[in-house]
């Protein structure tokens, strides 16, 4: 087997290395979030401190690695023996797949031997396995929400618990929590985000130089593992002998009550949720010091710790980036506050001059390059010259096919006559958003975990019972009684207790939510430009989003305008890239209805075959206009009709306004097999205020 790349080759990342080593020296602070673009390194970085971290000595045969010098009382496999016999092993390195289940992760128990025999059958899973390592989640923003919790608990507990209808386990799981995700593929909820300790961004290089050293070690080690390694193995072996010291000086450093305070001062001045942020801070000056080899937390501590602990803690709604203000951060690290400026602008005014001009003799006085007449009329220019040429106002927005102002262009002509001719508008902002009504897909799905509609999920409400496929994770106690109990005088019962038998056994079928994939088609055309009614639009479908991003949705984008459609998002997990989209969608144009259709149709097709259990939503946000091809609305219907062939779910939001309504968008949702909605039935509340932008547009 030949060496993994060694920890000290990895070229820049220095955040990232400090953070995964403060994390080696305490675990206490929390584990590590690793947030970046594909092909950094991420993956290679974790997998190389494992060859860093100290050996364990573990109870010999001990499936949870016990410490022998203080074994778990509670161990599964204790009690264990004070003068039992030791063994050394190297600290482990576990991955945790993307798609694993609960069982895999916590462990599970054998129910139909708990219930026939008496007996805990117990088989531990991954936080077993990962006890006194490192546990490393690749793309762990993919991993099912109830898993993460899971996790997340586990490593803030130290403990892992197995609970199964009264049945229970628990073990110490205490491990080094890494994980890694690409924000384009979707993010973490901000209460998830907030239970890692220290997350860092990461980015390739742009420095060419580094680059090539990159390639250039990479290559080098892909030709010979174990001669690469051999001579980065001294670098390695420094590292690891200087993560043991910080360990062991950890215990004696001290955080100075003024340290503390600049920890509180950072945290409130950033306006971080709770006081777990407070926390990480600290624990993660106390790791900086001993790092460094100080028994003392210093202000460049704070500094660095803060850096690392809070930019994922800052995030106010989905759309957010995690970052800090560096000048904020500045002012809060000072050691004293600076006061506040007094309200009277000019406390110590200068006598009034010879004229009575309050001082205008001064160098930065009226006609001075400081004075408040600068940038006025006859204003000096700076360093007291003359003023420069005042910028003139921007000219009006100009109409692509005339050099006439658009304040002076006639009104436009009906969409018939002059759709062709319609020009491509800037993109415009989106109003402000509302909290959505829930749509949802109807009937009982069997998707990925989520809040939209009804499923068969693992979790959620108990609907009945049903003979189990493979190992039971969900006991319905009561079926199963029900099942065993015609048979006992057959089967010899002659006590209190109940002859029980495999084939009785029933697991419960429980009702949940799942998440889905929600395809937004947006008309993009000129009839939506016309009317001014984008704005409006891209702050609906904005709602939308923000409600699927809360709902664990995967999302998808068609537009279409001009002489076609296109996918201007394929389905992700990544609101946050849909949101981005949609702000920069242009107008204009005729109206392809029928292509955004079929573009949409080959779109879940697609995904489909990707993932077949998440079942899709539809939302068509048109005003069911069609302008373009020599059939348009034939066109149009039989799209709408291949679509709702295929079973797929879907919602038109109909955007047509004014004191003339054609109707089509409702035609089209009959075409489609859904309902019709306008824009303002798509706020759960504030519907006031959508009918006055509505009105406003119009």
């Amino acid at each position: 087997m030949s060496a993994g790349y060694p920890f000290s080759a990895i070229v820049g990342l220095a955040d990232l290395r400090l953070a995964l080593l403060l994390n080696a020296v305490s675990p206490g602070v929390g584990g590590v979030l690793v947030r970046g673009e594909k092909g950094t390194a991420k993956s290679t970085m974790v997998r190389a401190l494992a060859a860093l971290l100290p050996d364990t000595a573990a109870v010999s045969g001990c499936r949870f690695s016990c410490d022998p010098a203080a074994p778990d009382p509670a161990c599964p496999d204790g009690p264990h023996d004070a003068a039992a016999p030791g063994e050394t092993r190297r600290a482990r390195l576990v991955e945790l797949p993307v798609g694993a289940t609960e069982d895999r992760l916590v462990g599970s128990l054998d129910l139909e031997r708990a219930l026939a025999e008496g007996v805990k059958a117990y088989e531990p899973g991954l936080l077993a396995a990962a006890h006194r390592g490192l546990l490393y989640v690749d793309e762990v923003n993919l991993l099912h929400d109830h898993l993460v919790d899971l996790l997340l608990d586990a490593a803030a507990m130290g403990t892992a618990h197995v609970e199964r209808e009264g049945v229970s386990v628990r073990h110490a799981a205490r491990f080094l929590l890494v994980g890694t995700m690409n924000p384009e593929e979707g993010e973490l909820r901000p209460q998830l985000l907030d239970r890692f300790g220290l997350t860092v961004e990461v980015a390739a290089s742009r420095e060419p130089r580094e680059r090539a050293e990159v390639v250039r070690r990479r290559l080098a080690y892909e030709a010979d593992p174990d001669g690469f390694a051999a001579r980065w193995a001294e670098h390695d072996a420094a590292l690891a002998l200087r993560i043991e010291a910080a360990r062991a000086l950890l215990p004696d450093v001290v955080l100075p009550d003024a340290e503390l305070e600049r920890v509180a001062r950072v945290c409130a001045a950033f306006e971080v949720d709770g006081l777990r942020a407070d926390l990480v801070t600290a624990r993660t000056a106390i790791a900086l010091a001993a790092w460094h080899g100080r028994t003392e937390v210093e202000a460049s501590d704070v500094r660095q710790a803060a850096q690392l602990a809070l930019p994922h803690r800052r995030r106010r709604n989905p759309f957010d980036a995690p970052g800090l203000d560096q000048d904020k951060l500045d002012e809060a690290l000072r050691d004293e506050p600076e006061p506040d400026l007094p309200d009277d602008p000019d406390p110590d005014p200068e006598p009034d001059g010879p004229d009575g001009s309050g001082g205008s003799d001064r160098p930065d006085g009226p006609g001075g390059p400081g004075g408040p007449d600068q940038d006025g009329p006859g204003g000096g220019g700076p360093g007291g010259g003359p003023a420069p040429q005042e910028t003139a106002p921007p000219e009006p927005p100009r109409n692509a096919s005339s050099d006439a102002p658009a304040a002076e262009q006639p009104p436009p002509a009906r969409e018939s006559t002059a759709a062709a001719a319609a020009p491509e508008q800037p993109a415009v902002a989106a109003s402000e958003p509302f909290r959505a009504r829930l749509l949802a897909v109807p009937g009982l799905g069997q998707g990925a975990a989520g809040r939209r509609s009804r499923a068969e999920t693992g979790t959620g409400r108990t609907t009945g019972d049903r003979r189990p496929s493979g190992p039971v994770a969900r006991l319905h106690l009561v079926g199963t009684v029900r099942a065993a109990a015609p048979h006992q005088a057959a089967r010899g019962r002659r006590g209190p207790g109940l002859v029980l038998r495999r084939d009785d056994v029933r697991e419960a079928v429980r009702e949940g939510r799942e998440g889905n994939l929600v395809l937004f088609v947006v008309d993009a055309s000129g009839s939506m430009a016309a009317r001014a009614r984008m704005r409006t639009v891209k702050g609906a479908v904005l709602s939308l989003l923000l409600d699927a991003y809360q709902r664990r949705d995967k999302v998808g984008l068609v537009t279409f305008r001009g002489a076609g459609a296109e996918l201007a998002l394929p389905p992700t997990s990544s609101v946050e890239a849909g949101a981005a989209r949609l702000a920069a969608l242009p107008t204009g144009g005729r109206t392809p209805l029928a292509a955004g259709l079929l573009r949409a149709h080959e779109a879940l097709r697609v995904e489909h075959l990707r993932d077949p259990r998440r079942r899709p939503l539809l939302v068509v946000v048109t005003d069911g206009r069609a302008t373009h091809g020599p059939d348009p609305l034939g066109a149009a219907r039989r799209a709408a009709g291949l679509l709702a062939a295929a079973g797929n779910a879907s919602v038109v939001v109909d955007c047509e306004s004014g004191p003339v309504r054609l109707g089509l968008a409702a035609r089209l949702a009959a075409d489609l097999g859904g309902p019709v909605l306008g824009l303002a039935d798509l706020a759960a509340d504030g519907l006031a205020g959508l009918v006055r932008d509505l009105r406003a547009a119009g």
